[in-house]
């Protein structure tokens, strides 16, 4: 058994990417050994830092497997005669696969009986493989933005500078992007000088090690977060937990080593979000909190190399720190020289887009939304909620969101605040940019769910409008990511809404400044919002036949969807009829196809016992089913409606609907379209398999 160690040695590659290009490294080559029939005993392991990208694998077998074939001839009684002997046509399809004429064997297809060769390929050795697909899985690794470099020609995250393919103590030849695989490594940047000779892969360990470099993710935080803590510590301080910007700058270093930094003291006057958020985001710095937590002056950062002098590191973080938080204290007295609500008019000069007009009209487009939805799912004051749309968008006009964008609706709640404007209105203007993320926090209050909606609606109905609507892996406004939080918000939240309201008044109130056909739009953002809720269902392990069941008809009230979804799994597990009444309506749906007619069901019209014992079983059924549907008690409307199972089996067995008296044939096929209808209210059983 043989151990395969390969790095990929390349310019900084940006925090944010390296943990999913790692795991997409270790699928595709899973992969690759899979489909090539490599064997290996150990789990593959893929280890980063900014300056290169490691795949260890374990255990691999010498030689690839043997890919065993069967190829498919031509029909058994053409290859052959009356008398068994070998026609023109099997004695080619021999010659052509290289074979002898007894070398043909008779299978049997689904299209009857045929000749065919079964052939068996032998494996290559491994590292004859390697040296094949190893180009391959570095050049599959997908990446948010790629780039080319020099004439070489090839996209990869960053500009490769050299790669170590070492298969036992052999090197795995091959040429990418102009580089020569070799048995050569380079250690740290600054801690360790001259290419490395790597004797295996064990050996690799070691040596990189020895060259300072920690390959480890986990070892590398649990250094940087103990150390981060002591340095707090030290100053009588905590650390304040901040989880993303751990594992950021985890991904930031080769070999971690901290620095306590302290900034004026005069800077704590400024709102905390804003010293935060200048030493996280553009600093990379963790914050020092008292035990009350309240920050105090002090910082901790991350370096890459241990320094000759601590105290000249501080002293250089400290100076770009101060300088930062200078202009912060600028850009916040500057703002607050004028109230919030006087920039509403400058949203007139910041273009939303060029098809679509201003920031200022989308204010206003989504404020008429906001309150449509105000008035169809909250009590909240009407006035609170057109000031807090008027709100919400004017800290993008201040210099502090100008220079910190991060924190927009942040600093617009702050300056709400210092306005004195409601409590309400100034939590929803920071309130209505959540969710942020698939999972990140939703919106504390109804305003900022409201705002939010009507925002997010919006910017999809317009975006579609003016014909940008998502493009493959393109989605430069976010709709799909907007389109989700949409979702999520009305099911969380429980939200009675119709979805195809909703978009329907929005659509509405863009259609009255621009021209676009609004039937053909509306339809295209129902079915994009239904197809990314279906992705949703579908990531949460929902069966496809349940999310087709209760969304292909209709799904405008997303609320109870997930109560029907969990009435249909009780009902298919208890109930004896469930296998009879997909198949009782499915052939109801076929039936029905093509039928539009509006012929009311006339009892006098039934001929046999069983139509009749069909309709008066449907009637007392209905009434009720409707009633619990009404109450959403979906598991006693599919049991109410499962009364109907025997009925509908006698129906088809005594009665031929398409019968030949008109008049009977349309009175039968407008009952089974009444029957129909009660199913779909709950769900579409055509789609389940039995």
């Amino acid at each position: 058994m043989s151990d395969l160690i390969l790095e990929i040695g390349t310019e900084e590659i940006p925090s944010d990417y390296l943990d999913n290009g790692l795991k997409e490294l270790e699928r595709i080559s899973g992969q690759y050994l899979e489909e090539n029939r490599i064997n290996f005993s150990e789990d593959i392991v893929t280890y980063g830092t900014p300056r290169r990208l490691i795949l260890s694998i374990k255990g691999l077998s010498p030689m690839q497997g043997n890919l065993e074939r069967e190829v498919i001839g031509p029909p058994k009684n053409i290859a052959y005669d009356e008398n068994g002997g070998p026609t023109k046509v099997a004695i080619g399809f021999a010659k052509k696969n290289n074979v002898s004429v007894s070398q043909l064997v008779s299978v049997k297809t689904k299209k009857g009986e045929y000749v065919a060769i079964n052939s068996v390929i032998e494996g290559k050795p491994v590292a004859e493989v390697l040296s094949a697909i190893l180009p391959e899985i570095i050049r599959s690794i997908p990446w948010p933005k790629s780039m080319r470099w020099g004439d070489v020609g090839f996209l990869f995250v960053r500009p490769i500078h050299w790669i170590m393919a070492m298969l036992d103590e052999e090197v795995v030849p091959f040429e990418l992007a102009g580089i020569i695989s070799e048995n050569i490594t380079y250690g740290h940047r600054f801690m360790s000088s001259g290419p490395l000779k790597v004797k295996n892969a064990n050996d690799y360990f070691k040596l990189i090690r020895k060259a300072n470099v920690i390959i480890k993710f986990e070892e590398r935080k649990e250094i940087i977060a103990k150390d981060v803590e002591s340095s707090c510590a030290s100053v009588s301080g905590f650390l304040l937990n901040d989880d993303e910007l751990l594992s950021t700058v985890t991904n930031m270093v080769e070999y971690p080593y901290t620095s306590l930094g302290r900034y004026d003291h005069r800077f704590l006057e400024l709102p905390e979000d804003v010293l935060i958020t200048a030493m996280r985001k553009h600093q990379k710095y963790f914050s020092v909190v008292d035990e009350k937590r309240n920050l105090m002056p002090y910082f901790v950062a991350v370096n890459n190399t241990k320094p000759k002098s601590d105290s000249l590191v501080s002293h250089g973080h400290e100076r770009v720190l101060n300088a930062r938080l200078s202009d912060a204290k600028f850009f916040f007295q500057e703002d607050r020289k004028r109230s919030l609500s006087d920039r509403f008019e400058e949203l007139k000069s910041v273009i939303f887009h060029q098809k679509l007009g201003t920031l200022y009209d989308k204010v206003a487009r989504f404020t008429r939304l906001a309150e449509y939805l105000t008035e169809t799912i909250g009590s909240e004051n009407i006035e609170n909620v057109k000031q807090a749309c008027k709100l919400c968008k004017c800290d993008l006009v201040t210099l502090m969101v100008s220079e910190f964008p991060s924190l927009q609706g942040t600093m617009g709640e702050i300056y709400a605040k210092l306005d004195g404007n409601p409590k309400e209105v100034c939590l929803a203007i920071s309130d209505h940019y959540l969710p942020v993320q698939a999972e990140s926090n939703l919106p504390e209050s109804l305003i900022g769910l409201i705002v939010g909606l009507a925002d997010r609606m919006d910017t999809i109905i317009a975006c579609f409008a003016a014909g940008l609507e998502p493009t493959g892996t393109a989605d430069p406004y976010a709709l799909r990511r907007k389109s989700l939080a949409i979702i999520r918000l009305i099911r969380v939240k429980k939200i009675k809404i119709s979805i195809r309201h909703f978009i329907e008044i929005s659509s509405s109130i863009l259609n009255e400044t621009i021209n676009f056909d609004a039937k053909e739009i509306n339809e295209k953002v129902f079915n994009f919002i239904r197809d990314r809720f279906k992705y949703m269902l579908s990531n949460e392990g929902i069966p496809l036949d349940y999310i087709d069941a209760v969304i292909s008809e209709d799904f405008s009230f997303l609320h109870q969807i997930d109560k029907k979804i969990d009435a249909l799994r009780q009902f298919r597990n208890s109930s004896k009829n469930f296998e009879s009444l997909v198949l009782s309506f499915k052939r109801i749906i076929n039936i029905l196809k093509g039928f539009d007619n509006a012929f009311v069901v006339k009892p006098a019209l039934f001929e046999n016992n069983s139509e009749k014992d069909l309709w008066n079983a449907f009637i007392s059924s209905k009434e009720s089913a409707d009633h619990e549907i009404t109450m959403e008690n979906y598991l006693k409307a599919l049991n109410t409606i499962a009364r109907l199972a025997e009925p509908i089996d006698n129906f088809f067995n005594e009665v031929m609907v398409m019968a030949e008296d008109e008049n009977v044939k349309t009175n039968r096929l407008s009952m089974l379209r009444e029957i129909s209808s009660l199913f779909i209210k709950v769900a579409d059983f055509s789609k389940f398999t039995v």
